[in-house]
């Protein structure tokens, strides 16, 4: 055991999910250095499976580098899958966590991933040991708290998983617990980036006529995304709105020359009624770069979006729990990977997501248990 491990604490996931919500923050776990959490998450779950075993309940619990999947095997109707990723970014003096009042004065929990998402990994790892063996439960469980999502896609431990043992993910429902205010955000936007870049013949600009300006070859298709009206789709009764926007750009090399190359980045957020096919057809339609061999377009990130899916039982029944409240999930999480297994997939978890990645973190006590009482209601209703 190396010195790393054990300096490791012990976790009780059967404590109170705010106190384990302190108890996960503590243990620091910048992606990429989720070893020591990975530890106390299997070390737990395994002291869940052994005290399952005792009551005749089989759990069986795997991990795969720093990813941890634990399911029942109770053969109830119904699978549900409670996802959260355990890596945070890098601290930023926001460690160890503390206890005190919030923005609203409220009481809460502080500190790095408090929020982004270690009290959603709290709520889901108190529900998985204190329900696996009950017999209350009446939807078996799959547990992945898993590595590395605040890093490079090819990085992600859920994205390993679902492309080496996708049947270690099957459910009929998934729950990932991201930050969303404890209401239900299902689905999410898709997102295309694309580079597209212009060029042109450099000159003095002393001398324009020599030249040719990429910046001006580049500008009519900044005014197309400039002027491009974003539509809403509804979906399943949720209303997505789009957005097409230039999100970085650079060109020239000196203040007196005429630039002979020019790039921009363009970011097209879009409903989950359309397919990434679709989507780029569209993108490609609206940039309207034509045969001009001096404009140029790659493609940077693909991520597919994720249709809600509210009208399957399962999902539907989650709404209910949540008081028949549901919003849309306006950016791009995991619950993708979910929807690309076939499966429909929500983020419901506590916390502000503005708060997310800042010095001064917190999610509120109350959110927490708010989320850990809905929960609950749902897995034994």
């Amino acid at each position: 055991m190396t010195n790393e491990q054990t300096a490791t604490p012990a976790l009780d996931p059967t404590r109170d999910p705010v106190a384990l919500t302190a108890a996960l923050v503590d243990i620091p776990s910048e992606s990429h250095h989720e070893g020591p959490i990975a530890d106390a998450v299997e070390a737990a779950l395994r002291h869940v499976a052994a005290d399952a075993a005792a009551a005749g309940v089989t759990v069986r619990v795997r991990r795969i580098g720093h990813t941890l999947i634990a399911r029942t095997e109770r053969g109830l109707p119904m699978r549900v899958v409670l996802a959260g990723h355990l890596d945070t970014v890098p601290a930023a003096g926001n460690l160890p966590s503390r206890r005190a009042p919030g923005a609203d004065g409220a009481p809460a929990v502080h500190g790095l991933g408090a929020v982004d998402m270690k009290a959603g990994d709290a709520v889901y790892l108190h529900a998985f040991a204190t329900l696996a063996a009950d017999p209350a439960l009446t939807r078996d469980l799959t547990l992945v708290l898993y590595e590395a999502e605040e890093v490079a896609a090819r990085y992600n431990g859920l994205a390993k998983v679902a492309a080496a043992e996708p049947g270690l993910l099957a459910g009929d429902v998934a729950l990932l617990g991201e930050p969303s205010g404890a209401v239900i955000e299902a689905g999410c936007q898709g997102s295309l980036r694309v580079r597209v870049t212009a060029g042109g013949a450099r000159a003095h600009s002393a001398r324009s006529w020599l030249g040719d300006n990429a910046v001006h070859r580049l500008s009519p298709v900044i005014a197309r995304v400039a002027a491009y009206a974003p539509r809403t789709a509804v979906v399943d009764g949720l209303e997505y709105r789009e957005g097409l926007q230039v999100t970085r750009i650079s060109a020239g090399v000196a203040n007196n020359t005429v630039p002979d190359e020019a790039w921009m980045f363009v970011n097209f957020r879009f409903a989950p009624d359309r397919d990434v096919a679709g989507a780029r057809a569209h993108l490609e339609e609206v940039l309207d770069l034509g045969a001009d061999p001096l404009l140029g377009l790659e493609y940077d990130d693909i991520s597919p979006p994720a249709a809600p899916g509210l009208a399957h039982p399962a999902a539907a029944e989650l709404v209910a729990a949540c008081g028949g409240v549901a919003r849309p999930k306006f950016g791009w999480t995991d619950v993708a990977r979910f929807a690309a297994l076939g499966m429909p997939a929500v983020n419901l978890g506590p916390g502000d997501p503005a708060l997310c990645h800042t010095p001064g973190e917190h999610c509120p006590e109350e959110m927490i248990r708010e989320v850990s009482a809905v929960l609950r209601r749902y897995l034994t209703g």
